[in-house]
């Protein structure tokens, strides 16, 4: 951490160092509120789907992945992402951090890191004989939490309030984090060696939980392709990707897609999912109302992502399965079986009928 009393930890990055790479020009950004509803609508459109073009430079064949991310950008969320090592978790937030001329910080979580490792303490200062708050890395746009189920619960929880109020309480002064603030942390699978299951309430204020799978044989051959060419060693290089967003772009995207109208039949859709969730046979927890939330919040998103004007049941089905897989717990039996959360839910969003047209 930086010795600092108010600045990021030392580990932070920004993106808004870089200079040699020029922003793109002013109709990228949404509007000023001169503009009319449907210009700000457009242009943030067309925003948000040059950061996806942007992203999909630096993370080869995990689109559907890249456009979960950015549902949770735009919807407001924390976003928690599971795959084996070395299939770019870390690179896509990386990456995701140069598109964003804002603060950007990585923890990496080990066995032996400390809740004020996280969020800071207060120092002595020989100087003028009074404690100082040393704020920690929490206090940035985009944390990076690698990794965050190889430490143990309490520091887990050490994001907590941050993820769900949006403020840090250090010595008994609640401090505000930056706006907009977004979570995004990475972590193995539970089977891994030194892996600690994250708290149920701790998944809670998680928005999505992506799974990132291995890249299929032609993708896969066009990353060895640009990685073996790149002076990075085993990793692509983030640096030519375009600076396309500031905070207050970040937070008028927010604006734009909260004020997409929502039908009360899709609204009614996605409370009806989150239910069935609760009674479903196989199913021994279901999700909570937050879960209703954030497919709302979700689908408005992915509206506003594909360019529409207003969310369609396909938008909240498309992220159905991200908002549900970690609110929810297999039963005994079809754990023993051998069932998927995935399966069970993928039956579950067959069956719950949507909206007609």
């Amino acid at each position: 951490m930086s010795d600092h009393p108010t600045e990021p930890s030392s580990n932070a990055e920004s993106p808004a160092k870089h200079t040699e790479h020029t922003p793109p020009e002013p109709k990228d950004n949404p509007p000023a509120s001169t503009s009319n509803p449907t210009q700000q609508r457009q242009r943030a459109i067309h925003l948000a789907q040059a950061v996806r073009h942007e992203l999909q430079k630096a993370v080869i064949g995990q689109n559907a992945v890249i456009d979960d991310v950015l549902t949770a950008l735009i919807g407001g969320g924390h976003v928690l992402i599971e795959g084996v090592p070395g299939l770019g978790k870390t690179l896509l937030v990386r990456a995701l951090a140069r598109c964003f001329a804002g603060e950007f910080a990585r923890i990496q979580f080990t066995p032996d890191l400390m809740p004020s490792d996280v969020t800071g303490h207060a120092v002595y200062d020989m100087q003028t004989e009074q404690f100082k708050l040393r704020k920690g890395p929490l206090f940035t746009h985009i944390l990076l939490a690698d990794e965050i189920n190889r430490a143990p619960a309490k520091t887990q929880a050490a994001l907590l309030e941050a993820m769900q109020e949006r403020q840090v309480t250090l010595e008994g002064r609640a401090l505000p984090v930056p706006q907009p603030f977004m979570v995004l942390a990475t972590q193995n699978p539970i089977e891994q060696e030194g892996t600690y299951p994250l708290p149920e309430a701790e998944l809670d204020r998680f928005m999505l939980k992506l799974r990132m799978d291995y890249p299929q044989a032609e993708q896969e051959l066009d990353m060895v392709r640009q990685v073996t060419r790149s002076t990075r060693s085993d990793m692509l290089d983030v640096q030519p990707l375009r600076t396309l967003m500031q905070a207050k772009d970040v937070q008028a995207l927010q604006r734009i897609a909260a004020d997409l109208p929502v039908d009360e039949q899709v609204l009614d859709y996605a409370v009806r999912l989150a239910r069935a969730t609760r009674t479903w046979p196989g199913l021994a927890l279901g999700a909570g109302p937050r879960a209703s939330i954030a497919l709302v919040r979700g689908g408005r998103a992915r509206a506003l992502l594909r360019g529409g004007e207003f969310v369609i049941p396909d938008d909240i089905k498309g992220c159905a399965l991200a908002v549900l897989r970690h609110r929810v717990r297999l039963s005994a039996e079809l754990d023993i079986e051998g069932l998927s959360v995935d399966q069970v839910l993928k039956q579950l969003l067959d069956q719950v009928p949507a909206p007609r047209q």
